[in-house]
């Protein structure tokens, strides 16, 4: 990547974003096109995500939308406690049926993608099984 003018001849590593910032200039284009898909590590909606995605194996964009449902869920469940009418709960009940569907539905299709990948583990093992089987007939 060759660059020009005075940055180039003080041979100077390209700033990161928080540099630019931090100098008041706006990111080239690109960048902060890519800047804004990153998601703030330090947002408490993501706090304790890693631990969950690394469990479930979801993506980032399927981990937020399951940590907003449970923080939906969770205003419901306040709403719960603060009604006082059945009419009130009922209404709350309804709200948080699709958010639990949502949340099934991002959980049952990590379920399937896995047990798919356990179909093939297991069809390869199974390979690796006969053909060591017939390996060992050949040695003897």
């Amino acid at each position: 990547m060759r660059r020009k003018g005075a940055r180039a001849r003080r041979i100077e590593p390209p700033r990161s974003r928080h540099e630019h910032a931090g100098a008041g200039e706006q990111l080239p284009d690109r960048r902060r096109r890519r800047a804004r898909r990153r998601h703030d590590p330090h947002d408490p909606l993501l706090r304790g995500a890693r631990p969950t995605r690394n469990v479930l194996g979801l993506t980032l964009e399927e981990l937020v939308a399951l940590a907003e449902a449970e923080e939906a869920r969770a205003a419901l469940r306040n709403q719960w406690a603060e009604s006082a009418t059945d009419r009130e709960r009922a209404r709350i009940v309804e709200a948080a049926i699709p958010l639990v569907e949502r949340q099934l539905e991002l959980v049952q299709a990590r379920q399937d993608r896995l047990s798919e990948f356990a179909g093939e583990l297991s069809e390869k093992l199974r390979r690796l099984r006969k053909r060591q089987a017939e390996l060992g007939r050949k040695s003897r």
